[in-house]
């Protein structure tokens, strides 16, 4: 499929419009090994047969990309959770959906991994959310970071007036823990990034899997949560303004992280396949309106209709 054009190069002005997509958690029909249902594997493949399954649909992922293409943005985000098992099958099923449905090149799109997609250790080790999705996430300042086995995150991206920065929280958990980590390579890492001349004259957009605010209980922070939180927020303490995208919740919300120099806004986009009652939770996407000197002046958001369509709505204040 031919790959459509940024809009910048249809109709320039002073506006970037980032379109954030996430979970897109894509269902293969393929039988999966008996031999590869072992452990954290077997407890998710019996959650995608009792409910996941029934909730999470492609062809509505599909209705997403095709509403985001007729959209039109300067550059689209995806924060993780692409797969369900983190198996080969689905990374394939991930690379049809941005070829042939979102149908962009690869340098317009900018992506992280989340938790479903490091679901085991041979996952993880063996890097296959870099393997197939590699192009995803090139550096245009590579070792800028200094800091030596950091690995392939953070990359930074520099498009007009943002810097995007990709982080990995996506670390492999026991059964029914879905909580991430950035570790301190990445930290360091992000600490020299946001320091960098190419960053700094412009606003960064973060993008991680798991979000910085932390649920509100003990139980539900090492369930879910992201565990070095409070280390990241040190890092971030001297960032002036910036976005900071997340999915994770299945969420559309909208809270704000307070630094020594202003303040980030911190955003969830929703499950792109997810089918819900509640209107915050139900399939859809955002886009973020920023102005040439790199400040956020609108927010926009799109939910599934539960019939094909798309219609406005609203990103909730937490």
């Amino acid at each position: 499929m031919a790959r459509l054009p940024l809009r910048s190069q249809q109709l320039p002005g002073p506006i970037m419009k980032l379109a954030h997509i996430s979970d897109l958690h894509l269902l293969g029909n393929e039988p999966i090994p008996k031999r590869r249902l072992v452990g954290k594997r077997f407890t998710g493949w019996v959650n995608i047969k009792l409910r996941r399954g029934s909730v999470h649909k492609r062809e509505v992922a599909q209705a997403v990309a095709r509403e985001v293409r007729r959209h039109a943005p300067d550059h689209v985000v995806i924060t993780g959770d692409v797969t369900n098992l983190a198996l080969e099958s689905e990374f394939e099923l991930v690379r049809r959906y941005l070829e042939d449905d979102l149908g962009l090149a690869a340098n317009d799109v900018s992506m992280v991994p989340g938790n479903h997609d490091t679901y085991t250790v041979g996952a993880y080790k063996g890097r296959r959310f870099q393997c197939y999705l590699g192009e995803y996430i090139t550096s245009d300042l590579p070792g800028a970071s200094g800091v030596p086995g950091a690995g392939r995150f953070p990359y930074v991206r520099l498009r007009g007036p943002i810097a995007i920065i990709g982080l990995s929280t996506a670390v492999p958990r026991m059964p029914l823990v879905a909580s991430g980590k950035l570790g301190k390579q990445q930290r360091m890492a992000l600490h020299a990034l946001l320091a960098h001349d190419e960053v700094q004259h412009r606003m960064p957009v973060i993008l991680q899997h798991h979000p910085w605010h932390q649920p509100d209980n003990a139980r539900k922070r090492f369930m879910q949560g992201l565990v070095d939180a409070e280390r990241e927020h040190h890092v971030l303490r001297g960032v002036s303004r910036g976005l900071l995208l997340h999915g994770h919740l299945h969420r559309r919300i909208h809270r704000t992280i307070a630094t020594d120099r202003g303040a980030i806004d911190a955003i969830g986009s929703t499950s792109a396949s997810l089918l819900h009652d509640d209107e915050s939770r139900m399939s859809g996407f955002n886009i973020y309106q920023i102005s040439d000197d790199g400040r956020l002046e609108d927010i926009e958001a799109y939910r599934h209709d539960g019939a094909g369509g798309f219609v406005a709505t609203e990103v909730p204040r937490a």
